[in-house]
């Protein structure tokens, strides 16, 4: 089966898996696109992207334009007469006159199950609606946000214990397969793009951080979503004794609540129990501010809660 010429666009780990299947794949990456070095850490320090590290690895040349609406930074993708441009959450907008550029067009991955949860934070959104199901869309991107035509979706369950870390690991591992599949299937013309339906757009808006604060009047089932959905980043979490106190990890137990939501109702070795809009909220792993996260054991050793009221941060 004839072999492509790729140029490689992406930036964060999400990234990493497709550029890694691409150089293991028979296609060739011509070169490999990401964002400029940034500041990092406490340091503020330059740091290389996930992508440009992966490139460097593997001795490939790498090209970090601030833009590509300028003429020098068209004229430079263009040389690289690539057969298609393989984009996986890189961060800039591509213009028409660039999509136009590669002979096959351009081609992204997109971590769900396409047209619901266009936008930055598909993952995010998904765990805090409680989808049942996501995952990643092959689409040929057009100018519109997520709106071009598909050429495969590949899905998987969303578990109750899934966060925003193990989904973006699954779904990073499917759509790197999937491009693959996606590739060959353009090539011996076995899969033909798809317009995306009409019905049942949502868009997933960036996260902020002010989302991590825990509404105590919601339900558990609610809170347990926003808790999985903001692990590894932004975490959710309230406060405690005037402190900020982060929850990473939590359980709901349906048991009625029988005091004011935010009410610690009781704590031991197997979690803190935490009264809600609707149910318990069992706190599992939990992490005061400048300190690591620890268990719900853990953190009764050196803390009394019981019966203190969450809520607001500091």
């Amino acid at each position: 089966m004839k072999s492509l010429s790729v140029v490689f666009a992406g930036t964060p780990d999400f990234s990493v898996p497709a550029l890694e299947a691409l150089i293991a794949s028979r296609h060739r990456v011509l070169a490999v696109y990401t964002q400029p070095d940034r500041p990092a850490g406490r340091g503020q320090q330059l740091a290389m992207s996930a992508v440009k590290q992966c490139a460097l690895r593997h001795g490939l040349p790498v090209e970090q334009p601030s833009t590509l609406r300028d003429e020098a930074a068209v004229e430079r993708l263009a040389s690289w007469n690539a057969d298609v441009m393989v984009v996986v959450a890189y961060g800039l907008i591509l213009p028409a006159n660039v999509l136009a550029i590669p002979s096959l067009g351009c081609f992204n991955i997109h971590a769900s199950l396409l047209p619901r949860w266009r936008g930055a934070a598909p993952i995010h959104r998904a765990l805090l609606a409680g989808d049942a199901e996501t995952g990643v869309t092959i689409m040929r991107m057009d100018v519109g946000l997520d709106t071009g035509p598909m050429l495969l979706e590949r899905t998987t369950p969303i578990a109750a214990a899934d966060t925003a870390a193990s989904l973006h690991d699954r779904l990073a591992a499917m759509g790197a397969q999937a491009l693959l599949e996606a590739l060959d299937g353009l090539i011996d013309g076995s899969i033909a793009a798809r317009v995306q339906p009409a019905e049942g757009v949502t868009y997933a808006a960036k996260i902020s951080k002010a989302e991590a604060a825990i509404d105590w009047s919601r339900t558990a089932a609610e809170l347990d979503r926003q808790i999985r959905a903001f692990s590894p980043w932004p975490v959710a979490e309230t406060c405690w004794n005037g402190q900020q106190l982060r929850v990473w990890e939590a359980s709901v137990t349906n048991a009625a609540a029988t005091a004011a939501p935010g009410t610690v109702l009781s704590a031991d070795a197997t979690g803190i129990r935490v009264a809600t809009g609707s149910g318990l909220l069992n706190l599992l792993r939990v992490q005061l501010a400048g300190r690591k996260a620890v268990t719900a054991a853990e953190f009764l050793n050196a803390h009394r809660i019981e019966g203190a009221m969450l809520g607001g941060i500091k």
